[in-house]
């Protein structure tokens, strides 16, 4: 699919606000409410848009604390993948897992009240399952969300 300059200026608007009424992206944007809805389907039907997701504040759900952790398998043939995957993704506090290449397998984003409660996480959840070596904690300071290349 081709992506015209209009195309790339809704996706940056649906970026910054995927809530957004057809109406007030048609009026950013010049289009009619028809013709922006088309182009929105046009866009979804083509798999552009994956669809649309409620991002939530941690820090004003409680929890203050996010880590960005890198794992690496002990054993890679005695715990599959998707053993590992399936898991560690039924953790609350894990948002993400990521399978990487480099010096880990996996990287995992929790999130935690505070860095006790992630020592318990790590200590009670993480470290005790079958299979995990090695284990790289990095904590978030600041984070910028870009909305990546349009």
């Amino acid at each position: 699919m081709t992506l015209d300059d209009t195309d790339r200026a809704l996706l940056r608007a649906l970026v910054e606000d995927a809530g957004r009424s057809t109406t007030r992206l048609g009026e950013k944007l010049g289009l009619s409410q028809p013709a922006t809805w088309r182009r929105i389907k046009r866009l979804q039907d083509a798999g552009v848009i994956a669809g649309r997701r409620l991002r939530l504040d941690p820090e004003k759900l409680g929890f203050g604390v996010t880590v960005f952790l890198g794992v690496k398998l002990a054993t890679k043939g005695r715990v599959s993948l998707e053993d590992f995957e399936r898991a560690v993704s039924g953790i609350p506090e894990v948002q993400t897992v990521e399978h990487v290449l480099g010096l880990y397998d996996y990287r995992l984003r929790v999130v935690a009240r505070d860095l006790a409660d992630f020592e318990r996480v790590l200590r009670r959840r993480i470290m005790t399952m079958p299979g995990v070596g090695d284990v790289e904690a990095n904590v978030l300071l600041s984070e910028e969300r870009r909305p990546g290349p349009l």
